[in-house]
């Protein structure tokens, strides 16, 4: 099925609610409405492709069109393709009907479009700062604005205003934001009724860096080494994604060798990050031989990273338009030298925690988050492919990985253990795919990449790789002179940091940590 297709079948769905609509790419459908029609278009979109809200974000066209614009982005897994439908806001009168009554996946991006454009979702039960925290930013600033001078002015700051839940015998339990270890900053306030957790809130953004501001004003080829920052675990898929928004916007298309070599790397990037995790999980239920050979196995595919590119963490690989390295004979043999003793590794890893009857009771029904409550929620990646919802951007998406024929990881307990089954099978089926990546190399190096003399070029795209916790998206827009004008980052955490809050509803305190190391999320990612 195609976007083409799609577009038929949506514009006889919402008819009259329709402005205008189009296929701006092979994989983006373009639609705009009226703000009065904003709401029930994206409730159409929301049941119809069965996709939480993926992107919800603002522009301010004041200058051109004295007005806000503000596009939700939608999954059509099935097509290929992803929607966008747009408004235009006067503004004079910056407000559009909320959708998150109706969508909860709307819900923290309504929020940030308050506090970062001063747009209000109207009927937005919660709109509370996220990332502005109220101690320290004066109301009435906002950032992304194209007229904010980068300094916030004014005096008046309030304290937060935590939930709080009351009753006999209920009482609270601040934890952070500063933790043990190594782990970013997070407020977690729990409300527990003797020991299980009745309530948990969360409050992050204390890593909020205006990462979106900065990528403004900047030229698109250097821009990509601050896509790589945005969350560090998660550079390559960052870069990627980064780069195929600039890649549509210039009509550049990647030949097969570009394709397979980012997909070792994207596979790699997934493999170090889940051996952590299973180290992680281990050693917050006092499992500390495998944690150990978890630490091992990820230190062999770091320096794998290195041995290949120069760099653990694969920065400074891609560009738009090319890569910086291809892997040539001497890389392929590291790898084929290499990956053997990391499947033994892994295999007597994985093989040490199925074994365990002690670690198997921690784990499971521990943290469950039912798939009913992980699609009202708006889940991606893996957190959700653990709940049974198969959704995967290189299943649905990536020529390369339907070439490969990939088994997308399922299980359906939503609980730690079945985060645990997802990331286990995962990281087999990736050294498999990097196998057959591997194989399908051939001498000639990107033969058919357009060169990047298409430079300057005015333009918008979506961007979007399948990074190791779920979904990386991009959605760029640049000017004539090839700098960027607006950039709206979307990182998997900031979907999932809400089903955490319900995963560990019923449990006790000290399985947090278990649960919270499950999911793994990214405050740096999260704190944009």
């Amino acid at each position: 099925m195609s976007s083409t297709s799609l577009l038929f079948k949506l514009q006889e769905k919402l008819g009259a609610l329709l402005i205008s609509s189009s296929v701006k790419y092979p994989d983006e459908v373009l639609l705009k409405v009226k703000a009065d029609n904003f709401q029930p278009c994206c409730k159409t979109l929301h049941e119809y492709l069965r996709s939480p809200v993926m992107m919800l974000f603002a522009n301010d066209r004041r200058k051109t069109s004295n007005s806000y614009e503000v596009i939700a982005v939608f999954a059509a897994y099935v097509y290929k393709s992803w929607v966008q439908v747009s408004i235009d806001i006067p503004a004079d009168d910056p407000r559009f009907p909320s959708l998150a009554k109706s969508i909860y996946s709307a819900n923290l991006f309504e929020r940030e479009i308050k506090e970062l454009f001063g747009i209000e979702a109207e009927g937005h039960p919660d709109l509370r700062r996220l990332h502005l925290h109220d101690e320290v930013w004066p109301v009435g600033n906002y950032p992304l604005r194209k007229d904010f001078t980068g300094t916030a002015l004014g005096s008046e700051l309030s304290p937060y205003k935590f939930s709080h839940v009351e009753g006999e015998g209920i009482f609270e339990v601040p934890v952070g934001p500063v933790h043990a270890g190594i782990i970013g900053p997070g407020h977690f306030r729990f409300s527990v009724a003797g020991e299980p957790i009745i309530n948990l809130e969360l409050r992050l953004g204390f890593t909020h860096r205006g990462v979106e501001k900065h990528f403004e004003g900047r030229k698109c080829l250097e821009a990509v080494t601050l896509a790589e920052c945005v969350s560090g675990d998660s550079s390559f898929a960052h870069s990627l994604a980064y780069s195929m928004a600039v890649e549509k916007i210039c009509g550049l298309k990647e030949d097969l060798n570009t394709g397979y070599t980012r997909g070792i790397f994207l596979e790699l990037e997934r493999m170090y990050n889940h051996a952590n995790d299973l180290g992680g999980m281990a050693t917050d239920v006092g499992f500390s031989f495998p944690a150990a050979l978890a630490s091992v196995l990820k230190e062999e595919i770091l320096q794998l990273n290195d041995d290949l590119t120069g760099h653990r963490y694969l920065k400074n690989i891609n560009q738009p338009g090319e890569l910086s390295l291809e892997i040539d004979q001497v890389k392929k043999d590291i790898l084929k030298m290499s990956l053997p003793q990391i499947e033994e590794d892994f295999a007597e890893l994985a093989q040490l925690l199925n074994n365990s009857a002690s670690f198997l009771d921690r784990t499971e029904n521990t943290g469950t988050l039912r798939q009913k409550t992980a699609e009202d929620l708006g889940i991606v990646g893996l957190a959700a492919r653990a709940s049974g919802i198969p959704n995967d951007i290189r299943k649905s998406f990536s020529e390369i990985h339907k070439e490969a024929e990939m088994t997308m990881a399922i299980e359906q307990g939503g609980d730690c253990l079945a985060r645990l089954k997802v990331r286990i099978t995962e990281f087999t089926e990736s050294v498999r795919l990097i196998k057959t990546f591997l194989a399908k190399l051939t001498p000639d190096r990107r033969p058919n990449y357009t060169p990047a003399a298409n430079w300057p070029k005015a333009g918008k795209a979506l961007g979007y790789a399948e990074g190791w916790r779920g979904p990386v998206l991009y959605w760029l827009e640049t000017a004539e002179n090839g700098s960027i004008s607006r950039c709206k980052i979307v990182d998997p955490s900031f979907h999932n940091w809400p089903g955490l809050s319900y995963a560990v509803l019923g449990d006790i305190i000290p399985d947090f940590p278990l649960c919270n190391k499950s999911f793994d999320l990214s405050y740096a990612g999260n704190d944009l």
